[in-house]
């Protein structure tokens, strides 16, 4: 279970590689010490098509819980349009939810 940081004996039945995140860069916080911004790419075979909650927890999981951080933020997320296509948008429109919740404006 490659998520729980456990090797169990299913890990040797795939490349990890294939799926992996990769820093591409790191640049020091203006004016803050010891504070930095990581550049991580993802495969995107490593998503569920069509699936936000599969997208945002193989990206942020268990990383935020990680006692070894003292802070952490996602600051900005960039999903290629190839996946953003593979989203099928929810099952009503914008009217449905203002109706429900008596917002509207």
């Amino acid at each position: 279970s490659t998520g729980t940081w456990t090797t169990v004996w299913t890990d040797g039945l795939t490349s990890l590689d294939r799926y992996k995140g990769r820093c591409y860069g790191i640049e020091p916080v203006a004016g803050e010490e010891n504070q930095f911004i990581a550049y991580v790419a993802y495969p995107l075979d490593l998503f569920e098509e069509g699936s936000v909650t599969n997208m945002f927890t193989s990206i942020v999981g268990n990383v935020f819980g990680f006692k070894a951080l003292r802070a952490l933020r996602l600051e900005d997320l960039r999903i290629p349009v190839a996946y953003v296509k593979t989203f099928q948008g929810p099952p009503h429109g914008i009217q449905v939810e203002r109706d429900k919740l008596n917002k509207y404006g």
